[in-house]
């Protein structure tokens, strides 16, 4: 008896792990809903009648009441409310001690419509050159050189563009906003927000681990977001590469599963675990169904304390990563990236290939791994933050649990304060391309510096705002020497930049450098013009709100600010702090920065009419 294509389809679906048949149950309910709501009769008008005075009076009443009221948990992720003010509550914790709590106004923004929208301003985005496959999360590749950030990895509170995870902070998606200064058929219109409250709890467990909370109890999810202080930075000599390595190890096995039934697992709970590196911090991404939070929680523990690096494992992943490495020497954004990182700091650390060589990864056993995660994995630079549903109690037993095992202090090398010492001006990498890759860059500001936050403003207007940038209006709308142009600051723990990019032709790279070092000088001797300045504030200012839309974005927002040691009410005061810079403070950062005699320059290509003695 044949079997007919519904019992087929049937079969397949049963035959599924439990968490991918939960999931493609939910998307069956969401198109039976979407095909519902197409078959459905549209409503009929309303007839338009006249109203009176005070019928008009009462609807703009009515409409003004409305705007304040809470947004719905299907489209925000943390509760709104009418509350416009940042009110301070006190909350009983675990331990029966109190806990901080801050209730931050969070807006639901509705932006203006604008005749031309802007891209995310990433180095990825910008460079716009594919990057090589990648099979884990922990090999991943980026067109300036550097590891991008996942979605789950996105510190926009940080306030700049990372060097070492290529975010622009400052910048959501171009779906979500337009720039400021750009073209509008209502540019007057102002952004609208509805004012309401995000209450961030600091708790700490029992046995000590301190953490950030923000409960949301209406979506059964759980966001988790963690970093230990380390990275890359702490790779040893001859081993370079190794914290990238051990990102891409940590679902091949752990306790008594092995790299398949592990990954099995995973899937059949429906969970998402990740790891990324950086110069300074080695961060983790975990997120849960309430219903399986406690077996995908013993997961995430495993992972984390008995992770069994398998030489089986180590050997496949090894190949992968060196795979990678044989397509990034071939790759000018790669190529730009390290060069530009050496020549900046070349006997540091953070001149080092974050992704090794391939003698340090080819060196690199299950060991040193262990080694590595040992050292590194310490309760003493854990920092956590949970978003959703979890209450603080909950949550102490859960820290205690899962990070619970692990050393109570990590055992980290030193590393140098340092800055910028290039030995030379300009650096050329010869490689038969018919587009050089350049990257700039100077000395930055500290992210404790009184100035950062003016200097943050000025990179927004200076090359940090997308198409309303002055370098995208003058390297690419005005000349069309390109399609993309950046800059960005980037604060790590020993050292700050100022730095930027842009990829063009071979024949048009020298006019490109010297139009960019224009801008740069203009910006130091005459700072931005009010205009300039008004929209970058009211631009980022009005798409603060957006860093905050899902659980996910909210937990790794709150996790750049415990790394970066920005307090629990950095949220509630950042508004303020960018509409309190003023023209005196922007040129003021402009001029401390925007030294163009100093500048520093790598180029990858075959660039006309440019050599190392220009």
């Amino acid at each position: 008896m044949s079997t007919t294509r519904s019992d087929r389809a049937i079969s397949w679906y049963n035959a599924q792990p439990p968490g991918r048949r939960l999931w493609l149950m939910v998307l069956g309910i969401v198109a039976a809903l979407g095909v519902l709501s197409m078959l459905l009769p549209a409503p009929a008008p309303v007839a338009k009648s006249a109203k009176t005075a005070d019928e008009q009076a009462k609807a703009v009443q009515t409409n003004a009441s409305n705007v304040s009221k809470p947004a719905s948990p299907a489209t925000a992720a943390v509760a709104l409310t009418s509350d416009a003010s940042a009110l301070s509550e006190v909350k009983p914790g675990q331990d029966g001690k109190a806990v901080k709590t801050i209730s931050v106004p969070v807006a639901s923004v509705n932006p203006p419509a604008t005749a031309e929208a802007t891209p995310n301003v990433n180095t990825a985005a910008h460079a716009a050159v594919a990057a090589a496959p990648v099979a884990k999360s922990g090999a991943a590749d980026v067109a300036s050189g550097v590891r991008p950030s996942k979605a789950w990895r996105d510190p926009a509170n940080s306030e700049q563009k990372s060097g070492s995870t290529a975010v622009l902070a400052a910048a959501p998606s171009a779906s979500a906003q337009a720039p400021a200064g750009a073209p509008s058929n209502n540019a007057e219109r102002p952004m609208k927000a509805v004012a309401s409250k995000m209450k961030i709890q600091e708790i700490k467990s029992p046995g000590g681990i301190t953490a950030w909370l923000v409960e949301e109890h209406s979506v059964p999810l759980l966001a988790l977001r963690f970093a230990f202080e380390g990275g890359n930075s702490q790779d040893p000599a001859g081993k370079e590469g190794i914290a990238n390595f051990i990102t891409a190890m940590m679902d091949e096995g752990a306790g008594d599963l092995d790299a398949a039934k592990f990954q099995e697992r995973a899937e059949e709970l429906a969970l998402r675990m990740a790891f990324q590196d950086s110069r300074d911090e080695l961060y983790g991404s975990f997120d849960t169904l309430s219903v399986n939070r406690d077996p995908a929680l013993d997961m995430l523990r495993m992972a984390l304390t008995k992770p069994r690096f398998d030489k089986d494992a180590v050997e496949r992943i090894k190949k992968q990563l060196l795979a990678n490495l044989a397509y990034s020497a071939k790759n000018p954004q790669r190529v730009a990236g390290n060069s530009w990182s050496r020549a900046a700091f070349p006997e540091h650390v953070y001149g080092r290939p974050t992704d090794g060589t391939t003698e340090s990864i080819a060196s690199i056993t299950s060991e040193d791994l262990e080694a590595y995660r040992r050292n590194v994995f310490a309760r003493d630079t854990l920092k956590v933050v949970a978003v959703g549903d979890i209450d603080a109690k909950t949550l102490g037993e859960v820290l205690d649990r899962v990070f619970g095992e692990l050393p109570a202090k990590a055992t980290l090398a030193a590393v140098d304060q340092t800055g910028p010492k290039p030995k030379k001006k300009l650096t050329i990498v010869d490689m038969d391309v018919p587009q050089s890759v350049v990257q700039f860059g100077l000395p930055g500001l500290a992210r404790k510096d009184p100035d950062f936050m003016a200097a943050y403003v000025m990179n927004h207007i200076l090359g940090g705002g997308g198409f309303a940038s002055r370098l995208t209006e003058q390297v690419r709308e005005k000349r069309g020497l390109a399609y993309s142009v950046y800059s960005y600051l980037q604060p790590y723990r020993k050292a700050a930049l100022f730095a930027g990019g842009v990829a063009t032709k071979n024949e048009s790279v020298k006019e490109s450098i010297d139009v960019i070092r224009a801008e740069l000088k203009r910006m130091a001797d005459e700072g931005p013009t009010q205009k300039e300045l008004d929209a970058a504030k009211s631009y980022l200012t009005g798409s603060f709100a957006l860093r905050f839309d899902t659980n996910s974005k909210i937990a790794s927002q709150l996790l750049g600010l415990m790394v970066e040691d920005m307090g629990i009410d950095y949220v509630d005061k950042r508004n303020a702090l960018v509409d309190a810079v003023t023209m005196d403070d922007v040129k003021r950062a402009a001029k401390r920065i925007l030294k163009v005699d100093d500048l520093f320059i790598t180029v990858v290509g075959k660039p006309k009419g440019l050599s190392s003695t220009n």
